[in-house]
């Protein structure tokens, strides 16, 4: 499936001058284009006339291979990293991959008027930054990182479509590796950053908690002098992100910190706390399910305020903040209820989302998928969850589906509910199973929650069973 990363709203031109100068390239041949460019782009198939398409390398796939499909399709500009036979105008650069963050980069300081905020954590993140999203585009217009668009690359990417109008921008950045958020923070250059928290996402690559919480502190060193750095007052590891701090000015969110949520009543799709902060005290009815969402909401209120965003503002923003596609979003079919949180997993955000199923109606169903990025600690990690979400109190079944299921499995039985668990190696032998247990328990109401990495696509299986009901 081709989902574009390209942007639809019309961006802000370059010159062949600026594109020369951002990069430190030079056009091959004296051969240089005239008149404006309307864009820069890394996908070959959506690349056309008034582009300029910039070919990167990875390891299995080399783009400089489309240099002469792109020409053919009447774009006339390729940033490549060696030139090409192709009839096309080339800026030679050092190396495309690190051309493109020059390009964001020097778009970010062409905006000087941005109010950039700069956001990571193991879990969370994205919510996060929808609420905030939802907080400040109400204010002034705000460019927000999209999809998954967080690492090196998909920064470099969201930064090219900055326009003169932006007022704010929220970035996400996310860490497959050291240095990579201090390459991305640099590149942003935030006002206002931080780390929501420091789980056990990408535990593979970092051989440990104490790895992740060095590689995301990375963020801390490009904070403008006269910003806030933010830090997550309850997270374990809050002591270490303090030493990585530079900045005079903090502001802490969570137990213990200057903003905190009390009186806490969670409902079925919704919640509702007190808000403390150091402007004063709300209210807020927030539409999100789940105690971990509450956490997001004072973690976005905290960035808020530290760009001089007023109280009021956020309410409102917090309470009109909607989901992002596949984040615990619930679907009403037939008498049953689905809930999609296939966006991705974490194991703090698959116990987390037990929660939320145990405060459905009916007969309450987990179909999870397999965790990825967990290394060589993956089996027991799964079978650390198989055991947590069997014994989740109000979760009637839970259903595991790949690799990992069977080690799922194998803790949910270490406990008395082993029962309720069931594990398949593929969604085809999973689907006959979920069809069962909702003729067996006819007439009754069901909840299923989806969930599992992305690589797993539980939203396929999902849908599946709903067609089939």
């Amino acid at each position: 499936m081709h989902t574009s990363t390209t942007s639809t709203v019309p961006l802000e031109p370059w010159t062949a001058q600026q594109l020369e100068e951002a990069t430190q390239g030079h056009w091959h041949n004296d051969k240089v284009p005239q008149g404006e460019i309307k864009r820069v782009l890394t996908d070959s198939r959506d690349a056309e006339k008034g582009d300029a398409f910039l070919a990167l390398k990875g390891e299995r796939f080399d783009a400089h291979d489309f240099v002469t499909k792109v020409a053919e399709q009447g774009c006339e500009i390729a940033i490549v990293s060696h030139p090409i036979d192709a009839d096309i105008c080339q800026l030679v650069v050092a190396d495309t991959r690190l051309a493109l963050g020059h390009l964001g980069a020097y778009r970010r300081a062409q905006n000087s008027q941005l109010k950039v905020i700069a956001l990571t954590g193991s879990s969370g993140k994205t919510t996060t930054k929808e609420m905030l999203g939802s907080i400040l585009s109400r204010i002034a217009p705000t460019l927000i990182t999209r999809g998954n668009l967080n690492n090196d690359l998909g920064v470099s990417m969201m930064l090219l479509e900055l326009r003169a109008e932006h007022q704010y921008a929220v970035m996400e950045l996310g860490a497959s590796h050291q240095g990579e958020i201090d390459y991305t923070s640099n590149l942003v250059q935030p006002h206002v950053a931080g780390i929501i928290n420091i789980g056990t996402a990408h535990l593979g690559e970092f051989g440990g908690r104490d790895g992740i919480c060095r590689a995301k502190s990375e963020i801390y060193a490009h904070i403008a002098q006269d910003g806030t750095s933010i830090i997550p007052a309850a997270d374990d590891f809050a002591d270490d992100i303090r030493k990585a701090v530079q900045t005079k000015n903090t502001l802490s969110f969570g137990l213990g910190g200057d903003i905190f949520a009390t009186d806490i009543q969670l409902q079925a799709q919704s919640s509702t706390f007190t808000l403390n902060t150091p402007q004063g005290n709300r209210t807020i009815h927030l539409p999100f399910a789940g105690e971990h969402n509450v956490q997001n909401a004072t973690a976005a209120t905290t960035f808020a305020l530290s760009i001089g965003i007023t109280l009021e503002d956020i309410v409102i923003g917090l309470e009109q903040a909607t989901g992002a596609k596949g984040r615990l979003n619930f679907i009403q079919h037939k008498q049953h209820l689905f809930i999609d949180d296939t966006y991705n997993a974490n194991p703090t955000s698959m116990r987390a989302a037990a929660e939320v199923l145990a405060q459905q109606e009916g007969v309450r169903v987990m179909v999870v998928g397999d965790i990825g990025e967990l290394g060589a600690t993956a089996a027991q990690q799964h079978y650390m969850l198989g055991r947590d979400l069997a014994s989740t109190k109000g979760v009637n079944f839970v259903v595991a589906v790949g690799e990992f299921a069977p080690a799922s499995q194998e803790g949910a039985r270490s406990t008395q509910y082993g029962k309720k668990f069931q594990a398949f190696l593929t969604q085809a032998q999973a689907l006959p199973f979920l069809i069962g247990l909702v003729e067996t328990h006819q007439p009754q109401s069901m909840s299923f929650l989806f969930k599992g990495s992305r690589y797993t696509h539980m939203e396929t299986l999902m849908a599946d069973l709903m067609e089939k009901l």
